[in-house]
C-alpha cells in the first residue's frame, strides 16, 4: 500500500481519506504556527498548574510537621517543668537548692540544643522547589526548540 495524495481506503461502507483531497482541508503554514503557539501557551498554563499543585502538597507536608513538633514541644514543656521540679526537689536534699536548679537547668539546656539541631535539619531536608515542574519545563523548552 503506497501513501501518496490521491489514495482513499474504502472500509465498511466509509470513505476514510489519509491525505487531504483538497488545497481547503489542509492547514497554512500560518495556522500551524498559531495551534502551536495557543498549545504552547496551554502547556504553560498546565505546568504552572502543576507547580502550584506541587507546591500546595509540599507546604502540607511542612505545615502537618510544624504542628506535630508545636504540639510535641508543648507537651514536652509542661513534662520538662513538673519533672524538673522534682529533681530540684530531689537534689536539694543533698545540696543547696541553687545548686540543684543550676545542674538541672545546665543539663536542660544541651537537651534542648540537642533536639533543636534535631528539628532544624529536619526543615532543612524539605523543599518547596517543586522539581517535578521544573524538568518537566525542561523538557518542554526542549520540545520546543526542536519543533521551532
Amino acid at each position: 500500500m503506497a501513501w501518496n495524495k490521491d489514495y482513499v481506503q474504502q472500509e465498511r461502507g466509509q470513505q476514510v481519506s489519509w491525505w487531504p483531497q483538497n488545497s481547503q482541508e489542509r492547514e497554512s503554514l500560518g495556522e500551524l504556527l498559531g495551534d502551536l503557539a495557543t498549545q504552547s501557551a496551554s502547556l504553560v498554563r498546565d505546568e504552572v498548574a502543576l507547580a502550584r499543585q506541587e507546591v500546595r502538597e509540599k507546604v502540607k507536608i511542612v505545615q502537618s510537621a510544624a504542628i506535630v513538633v508545636a504540639i510535641g514541644a508543648a507537651l514536652g514543656l509542661v513534662s520538662i517543668l513538673t519533672f524538673c521540679a522534682t529533681v530540684i526537689l530531689v537534689l536539694a536534699q543533698y545540696i543547696d537548692p541553687w545548686q540543684s536548679a543550676l545542674i538541672v537547668g545546665g543539663v536542660l539546656a544541651v537537651a534542648a540544643a540537642i533536639t533543636l539541631g534535631i528539628g532544624i535539619g529536619r526543615f532543612k531536608q524539605t523543599t518547596l522547589k517543586p522539581e517535578q515542574t521544573i524538568e518537566t519545563l525542561e523538557e518542554n523548552k526542549e520540545w520546543l526548540k526542536e519543533i521551532t
